[in-house]
Protein backbone atom coordinates (compact mmCIF):
# COMPACT_ATOMS: atom_id res chain seq x y z
CA UNK A 1 0.00 0.00 0.00
CA UNK A 2 3.17 2.22 0.91
CA UNK A 3 4.17 1.23 -2.65
CA UNK A 4 0.57 2.82 -4.03
CA UNK A 5 0.69 5.98 -2.19
CA UNK A 6 3.80 6.79 -3.62
CA UNK A 7 3.94 5.95 -6.85
CA UNK A 8 -0.07 7.72 -6.58
CA UNK A 9 1.33 10.57 -5.69
CA UNK A 10 4.27 10.71 -8.48
CA UNK A 11 1.55 11.27 -10.66
CA UNK A 12 -0.63 13.90 -8.85
CA UNK A 13 2.65 16.07 -8.86
CA UNK A 14 2.93 16.03 -12.36
CA UNK A 15 -0.46 16.98 -12.62
CA UNK A 16 0.18 19.98 -10.12
CA UNK A 17 2.64 21.14 -12.21
CA UNK A 18 0.59 21.30 -15.24
CA UNK A 19 -1.78 23.42 -13.69
CA UNK A 20 0.54 25.64 -11.95
CA UNK A 21 1.88 26.46 -15.17
CA UNK A 22 -1.07 28.04 -15.84
CA UNK A 23 -1.45 30.04 -12.60
CA UNK A 24 2.13 31.16 -13.08
CA UNK A 25 1.07 32.89 -16.04
CA UNK A 26 -1.61 34.38 -14.60
CA UNK A 27 0.74 35.41 -11.74
CA UNK A 28 3.23 36.82 -14.12
CA UNK A 29 1.24 38.47 -16.22
CA UNK A 30 -0.92 40.16 -14.41
CA UNK A 31 -1.03 43.41 -16.43
CA UNK A 32 -2.09 41.59 -19.59
CA UNK A 33 -4.81 39.23 -17.41
CA UNK A 34 -7.51 41.04 -19.36
CA UNK A 35 -6.32 40.46 -22.79
CA UNK A 36 -5.10 36.57 -21.90
CA UNK A 37 -8.23 35.60 -20.78
CA UNK A 38 -10.16 36.99 -24.18
CA UNK A 39 -7.84 34.54 -25.75
CA UNK A 40 -7.94 31.53 -23.14
CA UNK A 41 -12.28 32.23 -24.03
CA UNK A 42 -11.82 32.02 -27.94
CA UNK A 43 -9.90 29.30 -27.53
CA UNK A 44 -11.80 27.54 -25.29
CA UNK A 45 -14.71 28.33 -27.86
CA UNK A 46 -12.88 26.96 -31.06
CA UNK A 47 -11.98 23.85 -29.25
CA UNK A 48 -15.41 23.05 -28.41
CA UNK A 49 -16.69 23.64 -31.87
CA UNK A 50 -14.07 21.51 -32.94
CA UNK A 51 -14.76 19.01 -30.29
CA UNK A 52 -18.78 19.22 -31.45
CA UNK A 53 -17.94 19.83 -35.21
CA UNK A 54 -16.12 16.30 -35.02
CA UNK A 55 -17.82 14.14 -32.34
CA UNK A 56 -18.89 11.35 -32.87
CA UNK A 57 -19.81 10.65 -29.59
CA UNK A 58 -21.87 13.40 -27.87
CA UNK A 59 -22.16 11.81 -24.63
CA UNK A 60 -18.85 11.36 -23.66
CA UNK A 61 -17.83 15.15 -25.28
CA UNK A 62 -20.38 16.86 -23.43
CA UNK A 63 -18.76 16.87 -19.76
CA UNK A 64 -15.52 18.24 -21.62
CA UNK A 65 -17.51 20.83 -23.62
CA UNK A 66 -18.72 22.27 -20.20
CA UNK A 67 -15.44 22.21 -18.28
CA UNK A 68 -13.57 24.23 -20.98
CA UNK A 69 -16.27 26.40 -21.50
CA UNK A 70 -16.36 27.57 -17.36
CA UNK A 71 -12.59 26.46 -16.62
CA UNK A 72 -10.79 27.06 -20.28
CA UNK A 73 -7.28 27.20 -18.53
CA UNK A 74 -7.86 24.44 -16.56
CA UNK A 75 -10.45 22.53 -18.95
CA UNK A 76 -7.88 22.53 -22.13
CA UNK A 77 -5.33 21.23 -19.52
CA UNK A 78 -7.30 18.11 -18.62
CA UNK A 79 -8.72 17.88 -22.07
CA UNK A 80 -4.71 17.74 -23.27
CA UNK A 81 -3.97 15.37 -20.32
CA UNK A 82 -6.65 13.10 -20.42
CA UNK A 83 -8.45 13.70 -23.45
CA UNK A 84 -7.56 12.55 -27.35
CA UNK A 85 -4.91 13.84 -28.57
CA UNK A 86 -2.87 10.94 -28.92
CA UNK A 87 -0.57 11.52 -31.44
CA UNK A 88 2.56 12.15 -29.77
CA UNK A 89 3.01 9.14 -27.14
CA UNK A 90 5.76 6.95 -28.65
CA UNK A 91 3.94 3.94 -27.23
CA UNK A 92 0.57 4.63 -28.92
CA UNK A 93 2.18 4.98 -32.11
CA UNK A 94 4.49 1.55 -31.90
CA UNK A 95 1.21 -0.18 -31.46
CA UNK A 96 -0.81 1.00 -34.29
CA UNK A 97 2.48 0.52 -36.48
CA UNK A 98 2.50 -3.16 -35.35
CA UNK A 99 -1.41 -3.44 -35.73
CA UNK A 100 -0.86 -2.08 -38.97
CA UNK A 101 1.94 -4.52 -39.80
CA UNK A 102 0.62 -7.47 -38.28
CA UNK A 103 -2.57 -6.89 -40.22
CA UNK A 104 -0.61 -9.42 -42.95
CA UNK A 105 -0.82 -12.05 -40.67
CA UNK A 106 -4.44 -12.11 -40.15
CA UNK A 107 -6.29 -13.74 -43.44
CA UNK A 108 -9.79 -14.25 -43.39
CA UNK A 109 -10.55 -17.89 -44.90
CA UNK A 110 -12.68 -16.86 -48.14
CA UNK A 111 -15.15 -19.84 -47.77
CA UNK A 112 -16.05 -18.75 -44.24
CA UNK A 113 -16.60 -15.02 -45.83
CA UNK A 114 -18.52 -15.94 -48.43
CA UNK A 115 -20.86 -18.23 -46.24
CA UNK A 116 -21.10 -15.22 -43.98
CA UNK A 117 -22.45 -13.45 -46.64
CA UNK A 118 -24.96 -15.91 -48.15
CA UNK A 119 -26.31 -16.15 -44.52
CA UNK A 120 -26.02 -12.05 -43.79
CA UNK A 121 -24.61 -12.56 -40.87
CA UNK A 122 -24.01 -8.74 -39.84
CA UNK A 123 -22.86 -8.95 -36.82
CA UNK A 124 -19.95 -11.06 -38.20
CA UNK A 125 -19.85 -8.68 -41.03
CA UNK A 126 -19.76 -6.16 -39.27
CA UNK A 127 -16.46 -7.77 -37.15
CA UNK A 128 -15.19 -8.87 -40.89
CA UNK A 129 -15.34 -5.27 -42.36
CA UNK A 130 -14.25 -2.78 -39.31
CA UNK A 131 -12.02 -5.08 -37.73
CA UNK A 132 -8.16 -6.61 -38.53
CA UNK A 133 -9.27 -10.00 -36.85
CA UNK A 134 -10.54 -12.73 -38.49
CA UNK A 135 -13.54 -15.15 -38.08
CA UNK A 136 -13.13 -18.97 -38.20
CA UNK A 137 -15.38 -22.31 -37.21
CA UNK A 138 -12.39 -24.80 -36.66
CA UNK A 139 -12.82 -24.31 -32.70
CA UNK A 140 -13.67 -26.19 -29.47
CA UNK A 141 -15.49 -23.48 -26.82
CA UNK A 142 -15.54 -23.96 -23.30
CA UNK A 143 -17.28 -21.34 -20.91
CA UNK A 144 -16.43 -21.50 -17.12
CA UNK A 145 -19.37 -19.83 -15.25
CA UNK A 146 -17.25 -18.95 -11.95
CA UNK A 147 -13.34 -17.96 -11.59
CA UNK A 148 -13.50 -21.26 -9.73
CA UNK A 149 -14.16 -23.22 -12.19
CA UNK A 150 -11.80 -21.86 -14.39
CA UNK A 151 -8.71 -21.35 -12.33
CA UNK A 152 -7.83 -25.65 -12.06
CA UNK A 153 -7.91 -25.24 -16.23
CA UNK A 154 -5.68 -23.09 -16.59
CA UNK A 155 -3.44 -24.24 -14.03
CA UNK A 156 -3.67 -28.24 -15.96
CA UNK A 157 -3.06 -26.42 -19.59
CA UNK A 158 0.12 -24.22 -18.23
CA UNK A 159 1.51 -27.64 -16.79
CA UNK A 160 1.46 -28.87 -20.71
CA UNK A 161 3.30 -25.86 -21.77
CA UNK A 162 6.49 -26.73 -23.79
CA UNK A 163 7.03 -23.78 -26.26
CA UNK A 164 6.07 -20.55 -24.78
CA UNK A 165 3.35 -18.98 -22.44
CA UNK A 166 1.59 -15.41 -23.00
CA UNK A 167 -0.06 -14.01 -20.18
CA UNK A 168 -1.91 -9.99 -20.22
CA UNK A 169 -4.15 -8.97 -17.32
CA UNK A 170 -4.87 -5.61 -15.72
CA UNK A 171 -4.80 -7.09 -12.18
CA UNK A 172 -1.77 -9.22 -10.69
CA UNK A 173 -2.18 -9.66 -7.11
CA UNK A 174 0.04 -12.07 -5.01
CA UNK A 175 -1.88 -14.69 -2.85
CA UNK A 176 -3.36 -18.01 -3.06
CA UNK A 177 -4.35 -17.51 -7.33
CA UNK A 178 -0.89 -15.74 -8.65
CA UNK A 179 1.33 -17.98 -6.62
CA UNK A 180 -0.09 -21.02 -8.02
CA UNK A 181 0.47 -19.63 -11.24
CA UNK A 182 4.20 -18.14 -10.65
CA UNK A 183 4.99 -21.40 -9.59
CA UNK A 184 4.25 -23.33 -12.62
CA UNK A 185 6.20 -20.72 -14.39
CA UNK A 186 9.05 -20.63 -13.04
CA UNK A 187 9.30 -24.28 -14.07
CA UNK A 188 8.59 -23.54 -17.07
CA UNK A 189 10.87 -20.50 -18.05
CA UNK A 190 13.86 -22.88 -16.27
CA UNK A 191 13.35 -25.11 -18.71
CA UNK A 192 13.63 -23.18 -21.27
CA UNK A 193 9.56 -22.19 -21.79
CA UNK A 194 9.64 -18.18 -23.44
CA UNK A 195 7.37 -16.80 -20.65
CA UNK A 196 6.10 -13.43 -20.93
CA UNK A 197 3.75 -11.33 -18.43
CA UNK A 198 2.16 -8.15 -19.05
CA UNK A 199 0.04 -6.56 -16.53
CA UNK A 200 -1.41 -3.04 -16.45
CA UNK A 201 1.03 -0.31 -14.20
CA UNK A 202 -1.97 1.26 -13.00
CA UNK A 203 -4.29 -2.09 -12.44
CA UNK A 204 -1.82 -3.36 -10.24
CA UNK A 205 -0.63 0.37 -8.75
CA UNK A 206 -1.43 -1.34 -5.21
CA UNK A 207 -0.46 -4.81 -5.81
CA UNK A 208 3.04 -5.41 -7.06
CA UNK A 209 6.21 -2.97 -6.34
CA UNK A 210 7.84 -0.99 -9.23
CA UNK A 211 10.70 -3.21 -9.58
CA UNK A 212 8.52 -6.67 -9.94
CA UNK A 213 9.37 -7.21 -13.51
CA UNK A 214 13.17 -7.14 -12.42
CA UNK A 215 12.03 -9.80 -9.83
CA UNK A 216 10.14 -11.77 -12.36
CA UNK A 217 13.66 -11.21 -14.58
CA UNK A 218 15.44 -13.41 -11.74
CA UNK A 219 13.55 -16.83 -13.03
CA UNK A 220 13.97 -15.72 -16.56
CA UNK A 221 10.19 -14.55 -16.71
CA UNK A 222 10.16 -12.08 -19.81
CA UNK A 223 7.76 -9.23 -17.83
CA UNK A 224 6.25 -5.82 -19.06
CA UNK A 225 4.15 -3.55 -16.99
CA UNK A 226 2.21 -2.20 -19.63
CA UNK A 227 2.08 2.21 -19.74
CA UNK A 228 3.88 2.54 -16.75
CA UNK A 229 2.86 5.61 -14.89
CA UNK A 230 4.72 8.50 -15.12
CA UNK A 231 3.95 12.08 -14.27
CA UNK A 232 4.99 13.64 -17.41
CA UNK A 233 3.12 11.43 -20.27
CA UNK A 234 0.18 13.27 -20.07
CA UNK A 235 -3.07 11.79 -21.70
CA UNK A 236 -1.89 8.38 -22.20
CA UNK A 237 -2.03 7.91 -18.28
CA UNK A 238 -6.01 7.22 -19.22
CA UNK A 239 -5.48 4.33 -21.51
CA UNK A 240 -5.03 1.21 -19.60
CA UNK A 241 -4.72 -2.34 -20.59
CA UNK A 242 -7.73 -4.22 -19.24
CA UNK A 243 -7.48 -7.53 -21.60
CA UNK A 244 -7.14 -10.70 -20.13
CA UNK A 245 -5.44 -13.28 -22.20
CA UNK A 246 -3.55 -16.18 -21.62
CA UNK A 247 -1.91 -18.48 -24.95
CA UNK A 248 -0.14 -21.38 -24.22
CA UNK A 249 1.38 -22.67 -27.58
CA UNK A 250 -0.49 -21.64 -29.47
CA UNK A 251 -2.79 -25.09 -29.03
CA UNK A 252 -4.72 -23.80 -26.19
CA UNK A 253 -5.92 -19.72 -25.35
CA UNK A 254 -8.02 -18.24 -22.21
CA UNK A 255 -10.06 -15.19 -21.68
CA UNK A 256 -13.23 -13.95 -19.98
CA UNK A 257 -13.32 -11.40 -17.40
CA UNK A 258 -10.89 -13.02 -14.83
CA UNK A 259 -7.95 -11.21 -13.25
CA UNK A 260 -5.45 -12.98 -11.78
CA UNK A 261 -6.05 -12.12 -8.15
CA UNK A 262 -7.95 -14.17 -4.91
CA UNK A 263 -11.12 -12.18 -4.87
CA UNK A 264 -11.93 -13.82 -8.77
CA UNK A 265 -11.98 -17.05 -7.70
CA UNK A 266 -13.84 -16.34 -4.92
CA UNK A 267 -10.57 -16.73 -1.90
CA UNK A 268 -10.85 -13.63 0.50
CA UNK A 269 -14.02 -11.98 -1.67
CA UNK A 270 -14.56 -8.90 0.38
CA UNK A 271 -17.72 -8.54 -1.89
CA UNK A 272 -20.10 -11.94 -1.08
CA UNK A 273 -19.87 -14.66 -3.86
CA UNK A 274 -17.71 -12.60 -6.80
CA UNK A 275 -19.44 -13.53 -10.16
CA UNK A 276 -17.23 -14.21 -12.75
CA UNK A 277 -16.70 -15.97 -15.96
CA UNK A 278 -13.62 -17.69 -17.86
CA UNK A 279 -13.54 -19.08 -21.54
CA UNK A 280 -11.37 -21.83 -23.16
CA UNK A 281 -10.67 -21.73 -27.35
CA UNK A 282 -8.95 -25.05 -28.59
CA UNK A 283 -8.59 -23.79 -32.46
CA UNK A 284 -8.05 -21.34 -35.31
CA UNK A 285 -9.52 -18.31 -33.31
CA UNK A 286 -6.38 -18.53 -30.95
CA UNK A 287 -4.35 -16.65 -33.22
CA UNK A 288 -6.21 -13.57 -33.14
CA UNK A 289 -5.27 -13.53 -29.38
CA UNK A 290 -1.74 -14.23 -30.32
CA UNK A 291 -1.58 -11.24 -32.48
CA UNK A 292 -3.73 -8.89 -30.18
CA UNK A 293 -0.76 -10.09 -27.12
CA UNK A 294 2.32 -9.40 -29.36
CA UNK A 295 1.04 -5.76 -31.05
CA UNK A 296 0.96 -4.96 -27.58
CA UNK A 297 4.31 -6.55 -26.46
CA UNK A 298 6.69 -5.63 -29.42
CA UNK A 299 5.02 -1.97 -29.01
CA UNK A 300 7.08 -1.98 -26.26
CA UNK A 301 10.07 -4.43 -26.82
CA UNK A 302 10.60 -4.95 -30.39
CA UNK A 303 12.01 -8.53 -29.42
CA UNK A 304 10.29 -10.81 -32.89
CA UNK A 305 11.08 -10.60 -36.15
CA UNK A 306 8.72 -13.34 -37.29
CA UNK A 307 5.72 -13.82 -35.00
CA UNK A 308 4.33 -16.82 -37.54
CA UNK A 309 6.41 -19.27 -35.09
CA UNK A 310 4.05 -18.56 -32.16
CA UNK A 311 1.40 -20.07 -34.82
CA UNK A 312 -0.03 -23.52 -34.44
CA UNK A 313 -2.20 -25.37 -37.07
CA UNK A 314 -4.97 -27.12 -36.14
CA UNK A 315 -5.30 -29.90 -38.69
CA UNK A 316 -9.22 -31.29 -37.69
CA UNK A 317 -11.36 -28.54 -40.00
CA UNK A 318 -14.58 -28.73 -38.42
CA UNK A 319 -18.01 -26.32 -38.69
CA UNK A 320 -18.94 -25.74 -35.27
CA UNK A 321 -19.72 -22.44 -35.01
CA UNK A 322 -18.41 -18.92 -35.96
CA UNK A 323 -15.77 -17.26 -33.09
CA UNK A 324 -13.88 -14.32 -33.53
CA UNK A 325 -11.87 -12.93 -30.84
CA UNK A 326 -11.81 -9.14 -31.38
CA UNK A 327 -9.56 -6.23 -30.06
CA UNK A 328 -10.59 -2.28 -28.79
CA UNK A 329 -8.20 0.09 -28.49
CA UNK A 330 -8.23 3.88 -27.91
CA UNK A 331 -6.58 4.92 -31.27
CA UNK A 332 -9.51 3.08 -33.44
CA UNK A 333 -11.70 5.01 -35.67
CA UNK A 334 -14.57 3.18 -34.72
CA UNK A 335 -15.95 2.36 -31.43
CA UNK A 336 -15.69 -1.43 -31.99
CA UNK A 337 -16.24 -1.98 -28.26
CA UNK A 338 -19.75 -0.59 -28.06
CA UNK A 339 -20.60 -1.02 -31.95
CA UNK A 340 -20.67 -4.80 -31.56
CA UNK A 341 -22.97 -4.52 -28.71
CA UNK A 342 -25.15 -2.14 -29.82
CA UNK A 343 -25.31 -4.67 -33.05
CA UNK A 344 -26.31 -7.50 -30.95
CA UNK A 345 -29.01 -5.67 -28.99
CA UNK A 346 -30.74 -4.32 -32.62
CA UNK A 347 -30.13 -7.98 -33.48
CA UNK A 348 -32.03 -9.63 -31.05
CA UNK A 349 -35.20 -11.02 -31.31
CA UNK A 350 -36.82 -12.74 -28.89
CA UNK A 351 -34.44 -12.17 -26.00
CA UNK A 352 -31.15 -10.11 -24.55
CA UNK A 353 -29.39 -11.27 -21.27
CA UNK A 354 -26.25 -9.21 -20.07
CA UNK A 355 -24.62 -9.29 -17.46
CA UNK A 356 -21.67 -6.31 -16.52
CA UNK A 357 -20.36 -4.79 -13.12
CA UNK A 358 -21.24 -1.16 -14.36
CA UNK A 359 -23.73 0.21 -16.44
CA UNK A 360 -22.57 3.48 -17.37
CA UNK A 361 -23.95 4.10 -21.27
CA UNK A 362 -24.12 6.65 -23.71
CA UNK A 363 -27.87 7.82 -25.29
CA UNK A 364 -26.69 5.52 -28.58
CA UNK A 365 -27.10 2.39 -26.37
CA UNK A 366 -29.87 3.55 -24.16
CA UNK A 367 -31.79 4.31 -26.73
CA UNK A 368 -31.47 1.56 -28.43
CA UNK A 369 -32.08 -0.95 -25.18
CA UNK A 370 -34.80 0.98 -25.08
CA UNK A 371 -35.89 0.30 -28.91
CA UNK A 372 -35.30 -3.04 -28.46
CA UNK A 373 -37.60 -3.76 -25.66
CA UNK A 374 -40.53 -1.94 -27.04
CA UNK A 375 -40.48 -4.51 -30.01
CA UNK A 376 -40.66 -7.18 -27.68
CA UNK A 377 -37.67 -8.18 -26.83
CA UNK A 378 -36.73 -9.49 -23.40
CA UNK A 379 -34.17 -7.55 -22.14
CA UNK A 380 -32.46 -8.16 -18.40
CA UNK A 381 -29.70 -6.62 -17.34
CA UNK A 382 -27.66 -8.25 -14.37
CA UNK A 383 -25.79 -5.50 -12.15
CA UNK A 384 -24.02 -6.40 -8.79
CA UNK A 385 -26.07 -6.47 -5.64
CA UNK A 386 -22.82 -5.26 -3.55
CA UNK A 387 -21.13 -2.89 -5.47
CA UNK A 388 -17.22 -2.50 -5.08
CA UNK A 389 -17.49 1.52 -5.84
CA UNK A 390 -20.04 3.42 -4.45
CA UNK A 391 -19.81 6.59 -6.61
CA UNK A 392 -19.58 4.19 -10.24
CA UNK A 393 -22.54 2.71 -8.74
CA UNK A 394 -24.77 5.59 -8.35
CA UNK A 395 -23.84 6.18 -11.80
CA UNK A 396 -24.99 2.58 -12.74
CA UNK A 397 -28.48 3.09 -10.79
CA UNK A 398 -28.91 6.04 -12.28
CA UNK A 399 -30.23 4.66 -15.82
CA UNK A 400 -32.07 2.18 -14.03
CA UNK A 401 -35.25 4.02 -14.37
CA UNK A 402 -35.47 5.41 -18.20
CA UNK A 403 -34.42 1.79 -19.11
CA UNK A 404 -37.12 -0.03 -16.81
CA UNK A 405 -39.29 2.97 -17.77
CA UNK A 406 -39.27 1.26 -21.38
CA UNK A 407 -39.24 -2.08 -20.51
CA UNK A 408 -35.71 -3.17 -19.95
CA UNK A 409 -35.62 -5.58 -16.93
CA UNK A 410 -32.94 -5.07 -14.09
CA UNK A 411 -32.00 -7.98 -12.18
CA UNK A 412 -29.52 -7.35 -8.97
CA UNK A 413 -27.29 -9.63 -7.87
CA UNK A 414 -28.21 -10.70 -4.34
CA UNK A 415 -25.60 -13.11 -3.58
CA UNK A 416 -22.28 -10.01 -3.91
CA UNK A 417 -20.56 -8.93 -6.95
CA UNK A 418 -20.85 -9.34 -10.61
CA UNK A 419 -17.81 -8.75 -12.90
CA UNK A 420 -19.14 -10.85 -15.59
CA UNK A 421 -19.36 -8.92 -18.96
CA UNK A 422 -21.19 -11.16 -20.77
CA UNK A 423 -24.25 -10.58 -23.95
CA UNK A 424 -26.54 -13.66 -24.98
CA UNK A 425 -29.30 -13.31 -27.06
CA UNK A 426 -31.57 -15.92 -29.01
CA UNK A 427 -29.95 -18.78 -27.93
CA UNK A 428 -27.66 -17.32 -30.94
CA UNK A 429 -24.79 -15.74 -30.38
CA UNK A 430 -22.49 -14.44 -27.47
CA UNK A 431 -19.60 -12.14 -26.38
CA UNK A 432 -17.87 -13.09 -23.52
CA UNK A 433 -14.66 -10.67 -22.73
CA UNK A 434 -13.44 -7.87 -20.56
CA UNK A 435 -15.70 -4.81 -22.31
CA UNK A 436 -17.71 -3.14 -19.45
CA UNK A 437 -20.80 -1.28 -20.44
CA UNK A 438 -18.90 2.07 -19.19
CA UNK A 439 -17.15 4.98 -20.51
CA UNK A 440 -13.85 3.48 -19.67
CA UNK A 441 -14.25 0.67 -21.14
CA UNK A 442 -16.23 1.72 -24.57
CA UNK A 443 -13.68 4.23 -25.26
CA UNK A 444 -10.43 4.27 -22.97
CA UNK A 445 -9.13 1.16 -22.79
CA UNK A 446 -7.70 -1.56 -24.58
CA UNK A 447 -10.04 -4.59 -24.03
CA UNK A 448 -11.02 -8.01 -26.15
CA UNK A 449 -14.04 -9.67 -26.48
CA UNK A 450 -15.00 -13.08 -28.34
CA UNK A 451 -17.87 -12.62 -30.41
CA UNK A 452 -19.61 -16.24 -31.14
CA UNK A 453 -22.34 -17.08 -33.41
CA UNK A 454 -24.31 -20.90 -33.57
CA UNK A 455 -21.90 -22.36 -31.02
CA UNK A 456 -22.10 -25.06 -28.79
CA UNK A 457 -20.99 -22.79 -25.88
CA UNK A 458 -23.96 -20.62 -26.22
CA UNK A 459 -26.26 -23.41 -24.34
CA UNK A 460 -23.76 -23.54 -21.22
CA UNK A 461 -24.05 -19.83 -21.07
CA UNK A 462 -27.78 -20.21 -21.26
CA UNK A 463 -27.56 -21.99 -18.26
CA UNK A 464 -25.58 -19.74 -16.62
CA UNK A 465 -27.58 -16.95 -16.84
CA UNK A 466 -31.27 -19.15 -15.57
CA UNK A 467 -29.40 -20.30 -12.57
CA UNK A 468 -28.04 -16.48 -11.78
CA UNK A 469 -31.39 -15.51 -12.13
CA UNK A 470 -32.67 -17.79 -9.54
CA UNK A 471 -30.36 -15.67 -7.14
CA UNK A 472 -31.58 -12.36 -8.47
CA UNK A 473 -33.83 -9.69 -7.57
CA UNK A 474 -35.79 -7.74 -10.25
CA UNK A 475 -35.93 -4.55 -9.53
CA UNK A 476 -39.33 -2.71 -9.06
CA UNK A 477 -40.73 1.02 -10.21
CA UNK A 478 -40.26 1.89 -6.40
CA UNK A 479 -36.88 0.79 -5.65
CA UNK A 480 -35.57 2.40 -9.04
CA UNK A 481 -36.56 5.48 -8.84
CA UNK A 482 -34.72 8.10 -6.86
CA UNK A 483 -35.36 10.77 -4.12
CA UNK A 484 -35.41 14.30 -5.22
CA UNK A 485 -31.91 14.81 -3.39
CA UNK A 486 -30.58 11.79 -5.12
CA UNK A 487 -31.65 12.35 -8.41
CA UNK A 488 -30.58 15.67 -8.80
CA UNK A 489 -26.91 14.31 -7.28
CA UNK A 490 -27.46 10.99 -10.03
CA UNK A 491 -27.79 13.54 -13.03
CA UNK A 492 -24.58 15.34 -12.00
CA UNK A 493 -22.50 12.50 -11.68
CA UNK A 494 -23.94 11.27 -15.37
CA UNK A 495 -22.96 14.67 -16.61
CA UNK A 496 -19.28 14.38 -15.72
CA UNK A 497 -19.45 10.09 -16.04
CA UNK A 498 -16.58 10.11 -19.15
CA UNK A 499 -14.06 12.30 -16.86
CA UNK A 500 -13.97 9.32 -14.08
Amino acid sequence: MVNAIKRALIVVIGVILQFGFAILIRLFFYKYIGIIGLFYNIASILIVLGLLKNSTRLSNDIPWMILILIFPIFGTILLITLGYNYSKNKLLKNIFKYEKEYNKYLIQDKKIAKEIDDKNLDNLQYLINRTDNYVSTNNEITYYKFGELFYPELIKELKKAEKFIFMEYFIINEGTMWNGILDILKEKAKNGVDVRIMYDDMGSIAMLSTTYSKELAKYNIKCIPFNKLSPFRGIFMNNRDHRKITVIDGKVAFSGGVNLSDEYINVNSYLGVWKDNGIKIVGDAIWNLTVMFLTLWNANINEDKDITKFKYEFKNNQNTGYVIPYGVAPLHQDLIGEDVYINMINSAKKYLYIMTPYLIIDTDMVNSLCRAAKRGVDIRIIVPGIPDKKIVYTQTCSFFEVLHNNGVKIYKYTKGFVHSKVFLSDDIRSVVGTINMDYRSLYLHFENGIYMENVKAIKDIYKDFESTFKDCQELTTKEIKPGFIKSIWQAVLRLFAPLF
